[in-house]
């Protein structure tokens, strides 16, 4: 009888932890910023590789703003996985240039490099990941992009 509460309790918790009653996104692999209870999707791109210099890799996507826009300094985001891992998802933040947005990266001056931004990755239910900011980010743009690829999900702090 003594284990029989404690016991309850840990199963109680185990079902009830896919009772996620909040929107969901409508297709899967993009992240989603959540509005309240709107979500919008973020711009999705495939970032171009241009090599600057020897060390130094320029990853460019067209365009000078994202459609994605949120005035949330500290965006969340939601999405429903299928093939996209949100453990590998980075956050970047991207600079302006002559018309489009862009990022280097350099394999030799680590300090030189873009400044990675902390996230949290939260399971709120199965294939269903909530992705928090984990520290304030400024106006700009910035890109949610898989470590292992050159996909990049777009957005715009205002």
């Amino acid at each position: 009888m003594r284990f029989a509460i404690p016991f309850a309790m840990l199963l109680s918790l185990a079902l009830g932890a896919d009772t996620y009653t909040g929107p969901r996104p409508p297709k899967p692999d993009i992240p989603y910023l959540v509005h309240a209870s709107n979500l919008v999707p973020t711009e999705a791109a495939q970032a171009r590789e241009e090599q600057q210099k020897k060390d130094e890799t320029t990853y460019v996507i067209d365009g000078a703003s994202s459609s994605a826009r949120t005035p949330l300094s500290e965006p969340i985001f939601l999405i429903e996985t299928d093939k996209v891992s949100p453990d590998h998802l980075e956050l970047f933040g991207l600079e302006v240039k002559n018309g489009h947005r862009e990022i280097t990266i350099s394999q030799k001056r680590r300090k030189e490099s873009p400044r990675q931004y902390r996230t949290l990755v939260t399971r709120v239910a199965e294939r269903l990941y909530r992705i928090e900011a984990s520290e304030m980010l400024e106006p700009g743009q910035y890109s949610l992009s898989p470590s292992d690829s050159n996909q990049a999900f777009c957005f715009e702090v205002y």
